[in-house]
C-alpha cells in the first residue's frame, strides 16, 4: 500500500492488490485505526475499489503528521473480513421498470428471464460509494452479464433503478442522470439524510437482489 497527494488537504492510499473483499476489509480497518489515532483532525474518508482518500483539517492535523502516522501504521497483513451487513433488495424486473432489460438480454445472448435469474444468483460486495449520495458500487456481476455503459447517458434515471455497467451493478438512490443499463427498480429508500446512517448500503456490506412483481413493488412504496 502506498500514498499520494489528493489536493491541498487530502491524501490517497492505494492498495497494491486487485479489488476484492479482502482489499476492502484491509482499507476499512486501516481507516478505523487512523480515526483512532486522529479523532479530531480527519474530516472525511472516501473508499474506492482499491483506494482510501483521507481528508484532514490542516488547522488541527498537519500533512506531515498524518503521513508519519500512515507510515507508522502500515498495512495490516492479518486484516480480517469485517462483519458487514447482509442486505436483501426487492426488485421489480421488467421492461417497464428497467428500460434496457431486453437489450441487455440481447447483448448477453440470454433470455430476459435468464438475465434476472443470473443477476439474482449471487451475493454482491459493496466495494465503494460515489457519483451520488447513497450510490454504492456492487460487484462482481457474473461474467456473462458484462455490458458496456450507454454511449449517451440518460438525462434522468428514476430513483431506485437497478443497473449494470461492466462487471458492476448498482441502485440509483435518487433521480439523476446516468449511463448504466437499467434492468429493474427497487422500491426501498436508499438514502435519507434524516436517518442514521443516511445510506442503506455501506462499503463492506453484502447485497442480494430478490425478484418481486409489480403489485408487491407498489405495496412496498414503489412509484410506477
Amino acid at each position: 500500500m502506498h500514498w499520494s497527494y489528493a489536493g491541498v488537504n487530502g491524501l490517497r492510499l492505494s492498495h497494491d492488490d486487485s479489488p476484492s473483499p479482502a482489499v476492502t476489509a484491509s482499507l476499512l480497518q486501516f481507516r478505523n485505526r487512523l480515526f483512532k489515532c486522529h479523532p479530531e483532525g480527519i474530516s472525511d474518508c472516501v473508499m474506492g475499489y482499491q483506494t482510501l482518500t483521507i481528508f484532514f483539517d490542516p488547522s488541527i492535523l498537519t500533512r506531515d503528521r498524518l503521513v508519519a502516522t500512515i507510515e507508522k501504521l502500515g498495512a495490516d497483513p492479518s486484516a480480517q473480513p469485517l462483519p458487514g451487513r447482509q442486505i436483501d433488495l426487492p426488485v421489480w424486473y421488467s421492461e417497464t421498470s428497467g428500460q434496457d432489460l431486453a437489450e441487455v438480454a440481447e447483448l448477453c445472448d440470454l433470455s430476459v428471464e435468464g438475465v434476472v435469474e443470473m443477476h439474482c444468483s449471487q451475493v454482491y460486495n459493496a466495494y465503494a460509494t460515489g457519483f451520488a449520495p447513497g450510490f454504492c458500487y456492487l460487484g462482481d456481476t457474473p461474467e456473462p452479464l458484462t455490458v458496456p455503459r450507454l454511449a449517451t447517458p440518460r438525462r434522468a434515471v428514476p430513483a431506485g433503478s437497478v443497473a449494470l455497467a461492466d462487471r458492476q451493478t448498482a441502485v440509483y438512490p435518487s433521480a439523476s442522470p446516468g449511463g448504466w443499463r437499467l434492468i429493474g427498480r427497487c422500491p426501498l429508500e436508499l438514502f435519507n439524510l434524516s436517518k442514521s446512517p443516511p445510506a442503506l448500503i455501506a462499503v463492506g456490506d453484502r447485497v442480494s437482489f430478490k425478484p418481486i412483481d409489480k403489485d408487491r413493488f407498489v405495496e412496498l412504496g414503489g412509484q410506477v
